[in-house]
C-alpha cells in the first residue's frame, strides 16, 4: 500500500473557501445543502462500482479511465466534507480520535478480528 501523503488541510480549506467566495456560492452552502450534496456525490461514487465484481473493484487502480472518475468523485466528496467541517467548526482530528476510541470499545480485537459483524452481533 502506498504511503498516504501529508496534506495541509488548512491551506486546502482556504483554497476551497476562496473558490467559493469568488463565485458567491457561500449563500447556497448551508450545512443542510452541503450534507445533501455530500450524499449525492457519495452516490455517484457508488454508481461507478454498482455492477462491478468484487475482483474488478479490488484491481480498479489498474484502470486509468475509471480511476479518473473515482478521483473526481472522491475530490467532490472531500470538498463537501471540508465545507461542512469548516461551517460547523468541527475539530476533525479530535472527532476522528474520539470515534476511534468509541469504535475500539464497540469492536474489541478479541471479538472482531477477521469478523465483519456489527458490534451488536459480536
Amino acid at each position: 500500500m502506498k504511503a498516504m501523503k501529508n496534506i495541509d488541510l488548512q491551506k486546502l480549506n482556504q483554497d476551497i473557501e476562496h473558490f467559493v467566495s469568488e463565485r458567491e456560492w457561500d449563500q447556497f452552502h448551508s450545512v443542510k445543502n452541503l450534507s445533501m450534496a455530500l450524499s449525492v456525490e457519495s452516490s455517484e461514487l457508488l454508481e461507478i462500482f454498482q455492477w462491478m465484481s468484487e475482483e474488478d473493484s479490488n484491481h480498479i487502480k489498474n484502470n486509468s479511465q475509471v480511476m479518473g472518475k473515482i478521483e473526481d468523485e472522491v475530490a467532490d466528496i472531500f470538498v463537501y466534507l471540508l465545507r461542512i467541517i469548516s461551517k460547523t467548526d468541527i475539530d476533525l482530528e479530535q472527532v476522528v480520535r474520539n470515534k476511534m476510541r468509541k469504535n475500539a470499545q464497540k469492536y474489541p480485537v478479541e471479538k472482531s478480528r477477521g469478523n465483519s459483524k456489527k458490534y451488536n452481533e459480536l
